[in-house]
């Protein structure tokens, strides 16, 4: 019986557009991942290849002024990824992931990023999890809209109702084959994009299909639902249509904005400005104050003192460090309300499947916003070394030459969550099972059962 459906459904001219489409978007989504794994690679290895020349060339000029040298080199952390990245670019394309710092105030640098053109940025990037949230459901609609319908409207489901004892059978025969075919199509583009991209097989790829595929059961499971409302086709087609709409674009716009609007950031604004007064108003102000303030935050430094002359590195620097210790408070605050967003964020979309989808995808290719904010608590880290480094050897004037200065080329930052399976597929599991349900209620009314 399945062989003779699967014979029936292929033979439509239906089923070969639906999944050429699939398949040719598929592929180009491949690619434009590709080619944003190019460019992140050439990114960080022009990065890597300058940070040596710059050492280099600062050290060659500056060989007895530690403090001025300092002033000028910066240091770079790497948020580092593998190439599943390229099947769901997230927000990757907007947040750097190089982070080049000098031991100067860190609030100024930490958010700094490159010129992106916004037209790019707001039509977002084509990649794989963007084919599978939103086109995967499109094919999936036109695959099952009609399926009882079109047998009514021909007049064939009453021969069916005669000859076999249970039709819904056949008809959930008809789904199942083409989910299967819809899974196929799934693991043929993500075969190529192992092949293309040269994947890893670990965890977070068999993550990246389980909830793919998790995903398109759960619009199998709705489309079984309309069906079962034993409405025409073209009911059908505009209920799917209405709820694609709403679940891919209404509602996720709507949540984001109800985030948005209860967790404003006038912090960020706050952070910068707290940030550049506290460092610039100390250049009209005492000496005493802002080193009190200094050795009260680093009580180990307390022995170099309060030095006589006007300028000196030491004070110079501890009023880098009073920048950023007197915006402390607004830059907390901003994250605190970041992470309420992306808490918020996963909360919600337990009830959205293509944003819960979009989550879980770009938590297993590290691209999400949850993602980010670790990794500039790690530039926070790495730039709290580099001053512990450095500091006690600016405050007393070590010569340039007395430190090796190769050892110090990029560095790297890889640390992900462990996966939470429950949390990634419960929700779109318990979904599906709920459209099945209403589904089968529905026929049981009808007594097609």
């Amino acid at each position: 019986m399945y062989l003779l459906l699967f014979k029936n459904f292929i033979r439509s001219q239906s089923a070969y557009l639906g999944m050429l489409f699939l398949l040719l978007s598929g592929l180009v989504s491949i690619f434009v991942g590709r080619q944003f794994i190019d460019k992140q690679k050439a990114d960080i290895e022009h990065t890597s290849v300058y940070q040596q020349e710059h050492i280099q060339r600062y050290t060659g000029y500056i060989k007895n002024d530690l403090g001025l040298l300092l002033y000028y080199l910066k240091f770079g952390l790497v948020n580092e990824t593998d190439n599943l990245n390229a099947l769901s670019i997230g927000q990757r394309d907007v947040n750097p992931s190089i982070q080049s710092v000098t031991i100067r105030n860190l609030e100024g640098q930490k958010y700094d990023t490159d010129l992106k053109n916004p037209v790019s940025l707001l039509l977002g990037s084509l990649d794989l999890g963007f084919v599978i949230i939103f086109l995967f459901p499109l094919v999936i609609i036109s695959y099952c809209y009609n399926l009882l319908s079109e047998e009514k409207e021909e007049s064939t489901w009453l021969l069916l109702s005669v000859q076999s004892q249970k039709p819904f059978r056949i008809l959930f025969k008809k789904f199942t084959v083409r989910f299967v075919v819809i899974a196929g199509v799934l693991l043929v583009l993500v075969i190529l994009a192992v092949l293309i991209l040269n994947i890893k097989f670990n965890a977070a790829l068999a993550g990246f299909v389980l909830v793919s595929l998790f995903y398109i059961m759960v619009w199998f499971a709705l489309s079984f639902w309309v069906v079962s409302w034993n409405k025409n086709s073209r009911a059908g087609a505009a209920g799917l249509l209405c709820f694609w709409i709403v679940l891919t674009i209404i509602l996720p716009a709507v949540l984001n904005n109800f985030i948005l609007s209860k967790y404003p950031l006038p912090e960020a604004l706050d952070t910068a400005i707290e940030q550049r007064e506290a460092y610039h108003e100390k250049w009209d102000t005492d000496q005493k104050p802002t080193l009190e303030k200094f050795y009260q935050h680093y009580p180990q430094f307390r022995s170099y003192g309060f030095p006589k002359e006007n300028f000196s590195w030491l004070w110079y620097y501890a009023m880098q460090q009073m920048g950023d210790d007197e915006s402390k408070n607004q830059s907390d605050q901003l994250k605190a309300k970041l992470w309420k967003r992306e808490e918020m964020s996963r909360t919600l979309s337990y009830f959205v499947p293509g944003l819960h989808v979009q989550l879980q995808l770009n938590d297993l290719t590290g691209s999400g916003l949850a993602d980010q904010l670790r990794f500039i608590e790690a530039t926070e880290k790495f730039h709290e070394n580099k001053r512990l480094l450095f500091y006690p050897k600016i405050f007393v004037n070590e010569p340039t030459g007395n430190i090796n200065w190769k050892k110090f080329p990029l560095e790297y930052y890889n640390e992900r969550s462990a996966i939470n399976w429950w949390a990634a597929l419960g929700p779109l599991l318990l979904i599906s099972v709920l459209f099945y349900y209403f589904g089968v209620v529905n026929f049981r009314r009808q007594t097609v059962l």
